[in-house]
């Protein structure tokens, strides 16, 4: 048998309290909500009754701990997977408030259809759904859950719905903590569900 369902779900809420665009800079971890909001996650779907077979995050530490409670639960070891990781971004590091109002970062919107502040979503689209696609093929049965970020997400729901790439980073349906479940039917992805066990959180540094 093939695997069943593969979740998408992004990392809890990160202690940030400089409000920092974190992007792929280490030593950002989960705040203690945001540890509960990962555990929240993962009991969602123990409590749908799902068999979580293959767990997948990518390598930066806030996703690594919000694998931590799927691992407990569901006896799984996480795999690391550099192609699920957050996207670059120029900004990485600054206060995003701050930022926009600065003439010399304006440069960096030139292009919003690319993004030209950082990679290309057709790229984060590839690379997402390659890693989604090994993954599937490696798993005989049950979930396959794989631990991601914001914008991965998003652009995996844009990629799969055949919808434009471009859009408003500020109109992201993907909470912390959310769960986007697919399934495949033949070659083809389709989005099957949508589910925000833990949105309480507050969404600082993200973009």
């Amino acid at each position: 048998m093939p695997a069943e369902r593969l979740h998408l779900v992004r990392h809890g809420e990160v202690h940030n309290p400089q409000r920092l665009l974190y992007g792929r800079l280490p030593h950002y971890r989960l705040s203690e909500d945001g540890r509960r909001m990962a555990r929240a996650a993962a009991e969602y779907l123990e409590g749908l009754d799902r068999s979580v077979t293959a767990l997948r995050c990518s390598p930066l530490q806030r996703t690594q701990e919000s694998a931590e409670p799927f691992a407990e639960i569901f006896g799984v070891d996480p795999v690391l997977d550099e192609r699920v990781i957050e996207p670059t971004n120029l900004f990485e590091g600054k206060r995003m408030s701050r930022a926009l109002r600065d003439p010399r970062n304006w440069w960096k919107l030139r292009r919003p259809a690319v993004p030209s502040w950082g990679e290309p979503y057709i790229s984060i689209a590839e690379r997402m759904e390659a890693a989604m696609n090994d993954v599937w093929h490696e798993t005989d049965n049950g979930d396959i859950v794989i631990v991601s970020h914001q914008a991965p997400i998003w652009i995996t729901h844009l990629h799969v719905a055949g919808l434009r790439l471009p859009h408003d980073p500020r109109t992201r349906r993907c909470a912390l903590s959310s769960i986007t479940s697919f399934e495949r039917v033949g070659d083809v992805w389709r989005e099957v569900d949508y589910a925000e066990p833990a949105a309480a959180g507050i969404d600082l540094g993200a973009v």
